[in-house]
């Protein structure tokens, strides 16, 4: 495959990233960023939106990508090497086996953990290399996910942030594709052919994640704008729509109709 070969995202892609790039300041000039190219149409699409990004940006920064492999070895990786190498994007593999480790401890939260597990290699991958910045391809459907997994489970109405220091490991991680959809991110990964590997985890069909994605598919089918709503709900939490223990001013709630614009 030679970097001829790969044509650029589609604009409105290139403009969502560019938003959360921008809005979040995600990247600064001399950044060293590792992508977690997992093999997924997410992570191969972050992997592009940034390194179409470094070309067009002012600001200079360089890209990394680590694979971890969560067989220990077994799956052939020779596809996002080659996808790496034609856009001069280096690539890394890190073997772990992580889906053995959760098959003889018979996990209880096998997603919890694999991820805990691989954040951790990634971490370690990008200091190993120089990186400062971590970009996972966690997109907008993840953000709305994990806010009503967290609603409904913990009584508590936040997702995780788009941009973020872990105070352990000292790398920040940040999400580029935080405000594009999942169709929108399939659909471009069809459309371009991307090298997408065939998922091998056995533990992803009956999640809480799956669960929250049922419902959000159900209320999404009654109004399409809902994802959208939620994204602005966490981004705009207004402190008077809490429950307060005083008296609270009596003004009349906002009566909602007036939908959101898709971002």
């Amino acid at each position: 495959m030679t970097r001829s070969a790969i044509p650029a995202l589609s604009l409105s892609l290139r403009k969502k990233v560019g938003l959360a790039a921008g809005r979040f300041k995600m990247i600064s000039p001399g950044d060293r960023i590792m992508i977690g190219l997992s093999g997924g149409k997410d992570s191969l699409v972050l992997t592009l939106a940034l390194a179409g990004l470094r070309r067009r940006s002012p600001v200079p920064f360089s890209l990394a990508a680590c694979f971890v492999d969560i067989t220990g070895g077994e799956t052939d990786v020779s596809s996002l090497r080659e996808f790496c190498d034609s856009l001069d994007i280096p690539f890394f593999v890190r073997p772990h086996p992580i889906v053995g480790i959760i098959e003889a401890r018979n996990e209880r939260s096998p997603c919890s953990l694999c991820a805990n597990i691989r954040r951790g290699i990634l971490n370690t991958a990008a200091k190993e290399e120089g990186c400062n910045l971590l970009a996972l391809g966690h997109n907008l459907d993840d953000v709305v996910e994990t806010a009503l997994m967290n609603l409904f489970n913990t009584g508590r109405f936040r997702a995780f942030q788009p941009k973020f220091r872990q105070s352990r490991s000292g790398m920040t991680v940040i999400r580029p594709l935080v405000f594009a959809e999942e169709k929108k991110i399939l659909k471009e990964a069809r459309r371009l052919g991307m090298p997408v590997l065939p998922y091998v985890c056995p533990f992803s069909l009956d999640t809480e994640r799956v669960k929250a994605k049922s419902i959000l598919d159900r209320l999404s089918a009654g109004n399409p704008k809902i994802k959208y709503n939620i994204l602005h709900a966490l981004q705009y939490l207004d402190e008077r729509d809490k429950w307060s223990q005083g008296e609270a001013e009596a003004t009349a709630p906002t009566i909602p109709g007036t939908s959101l614009k898709e971002r």
